[in-house]
């Protein structure tokens, strides 16, 4: 069977490809750094430590045939927190794949359609500059340019996700639940416009997969989205997977701004720090939308659950889960 060693495996998206690679016969090998959550009863062995330790890191890859790196930091207060995770830990991790006494086959490095920025009156293809807005896409965007330079690029595979729902996501959970608690529901700008691409989570989880797989994607970069949609699309959805109604509040775009350094300010008040943020909020002004024709076209890259369904899903299991 084919090993593949797993990192940000316990988080939301990492735990779906773990669920991925089990079906398909891997052995999976996770680096955990204490409590495994989501992969909880699944059959991974876990390599407990973290991105910090070069020689762990060495040891965890060798003899794996892929290495997939999920983790992320993917909100912090400063530039330098989401540098030292998503810029020094993947480097950390590759010179380990290099290092390694049996060097994997292949390494898939997640980074983020935030690394190329916000989209203009088209859909981003893999050949736009990268032109980051905030913190975290400008980390995600030195991720990838410093991996350009590595040795091991020629075997690395870049793959670029925009938004991702579904089971055990908690950001985009926040609108479903204002829907469900309050039944109310912002859109920020033009309810109408198509201005943010959404992927569920196992559609993402298999293209991962199979850009592993593919021997075209070895030392290529890939966006991996699902299908850009309107606000009112995604209102419409979540009401009817809840079953209940939510009143549309458009928010003016010159309002995000002040309301996420408000909730920022809150959060730092109680130590935390928030979803809805500085940076949220200048994101939440921009459309992002990019188009998957690229992996299409080098491994059949086709996303199947649409926003009806992957809502359906994801309400379900947030009732399951005494989320709602």
């Amino acid at each position: 069977m084919p090993t593949a060693f797993l990192t940000g495996g316990t988080g939301f998206v990492g735990s779906h490809i773990a669920e991925t690679l089990l079906s398909r016969g891997y052995t999976v090998r996770a680096l955990v750094r204490s409590s495994p959550k989501w992969l909880d009863g699944l059959d991974v062995e876990t390599v407990r430590g973290d991105l910090s330790d070069p020689n762990l890191l060495a040891s965890a890859a060798s003899g794996a045939d892929v290495v997939i790196h999920a983790a992320a930091l993917t909100r912090a207060p400063t530039f330098e927190e989401l540098r030292a995770a998503n810029v020094e830990g993947t480097l950390r991790l590759l010179d380990a794949c290099e290092s390694a006494h049996e060097p994997p086959r292949r390494a898939v490095v997640v980074s983020s359609l935030a690394a190329v920025g916000p989209s203009p009156d088209r859909p981003l293809t893999e050949e736009d500059p990268l032109a980051p807005i905030s913190n975290y896409g400008r980390s995600k965007a030195e991720m990838e340019e410093r991996i350009e330079a590595h040795p091991f690029r020629d075997r690395t595979t870049i793959v670029r996700p925009p938004a991702v729902y579904g089971p055990r996501e908690a950001d985009i959970y926040t609108v479903v639940k204002t829907a469900a608690k309050q039944h109310v529901f912002p859109i920020v700008g033009d309810p109408n416009a198509r201005v943010l691409d959404l992927v569920y989570v196992t559609d993402l989880a298999r293209g991962i997969a199979d850009a592993a797989e593919a021997e075209a994607a070895a030392g290529e970069t890939f966006f991996l989205g699902g299908e850009a949609h309107a606000w009112a699309e995604i209102h419409r959805a979540v009401t009817r997977a809840l079953g209940t109604w939510a009143l549309k509040i458009k928010v003016s775009p010159k309002v995000v701004a002040p309301v996420g350094a408000l909730a920022e300010a809150m959060g730092k008040v109680m130590g935390t720090y928030p979803p809805l943020n500085r940076e949220k909020a200048r994101e939440a002004r921009e459309a992002w939308v990019a188009s998957s024709e690229k992996a299409r076209e080098a491994f059949g890259y086709a996303p199947e659950v649409g926003l009806a369904e992957g809502m359906r899903r994801s309400v379900a299991w947030y009732r399951d889960h005494d989320w709602l």
